[in-house]
C-alpha cells in the first residue's frame, strides 16, 4: 500500500474542490431563507463541531454531505481501484468516523442534528429545507 498519495488523471476533477458555500448549501441556503428560517453558518458548536449552518434559535445543526466524500450509498463509491485505493478507502472512513463523532458533540451540546445528502438537495431544496424545519418539531 503506497504510503503518499500518486498523482493520477483522475485526480485533476478533485484538486480545487469547494468545502464551503457549495452549489448544494446555497441551494438550501435559498430554501431556508425563502422558508422564512435565519440561520449562521459555519458556528462552531464544540471542538470538531463545525456544522454547514445552524438555526440558532430552534437549536438545529445542520450539515449537507457531499455524496462523494461522505459515501451516499446510492451516488457515493462503494470500491476504489488506482494506486490511491487504500488511501481513498481509509479517507473515506475517516470521513465517517469525523461525521459520526461531530454529530454526537451536537447532540450531547443539546442540537437537533439533520445530514442531509447533496442528491437529496439537488433532488429538491423545498423538502430539504422542509425536513430541516420540520427537525424542529420532532
Amino acid at each position: 500500500m503506497p504510503e503518499r498519495w500518486v498523482s493520477t488523471p483522475a485526480a485533476a476533477g478533485l484538486r480545487g474542490r469547494r468545502n464551503s458555500d457549495t452549489e448544494p448549501e446555497l441551494l438550501l441556503r435559498r430554501a431556508l431563507h425563502a422558508a422564512g428560517a435565519r440561520f449562521r453558518l459555519h458556528r462552531a458548536l464544540d471542538a470538531g463541531c463545525n456544522p454547514d449552518l445552524v438555526l440558532p434559535g430552534r437549536k438545529i445543526a445542520v450539515w449537507v454531505d457531499g455524496d462523494f466524500w461522505h459515501g451516499c450509498p446510492v451516488h457515493g463509491r462503494s470500491a476504489f481501484s488506482g494506486p490511491n485505493a487504500p488511501l481513498w478507502a481509509m479517507k473515506m472512513q475517516r470521513n465517517r468516523e469525523r461525521d459520526a463523532r461531530a454529530s454526537e458533540l451536537a447532540r450531547q451540546a443539546g442540537w437537533t442534528v439533520v445530514r442531509l445528502w447533496e442528491c437529496e438537495i439537488r433532488a429538491s431544496p423545498t423538502d430539504a429545507a422542509r425536513r430541516v424545519l420540520g427537525a424542529g418539531d420532532a
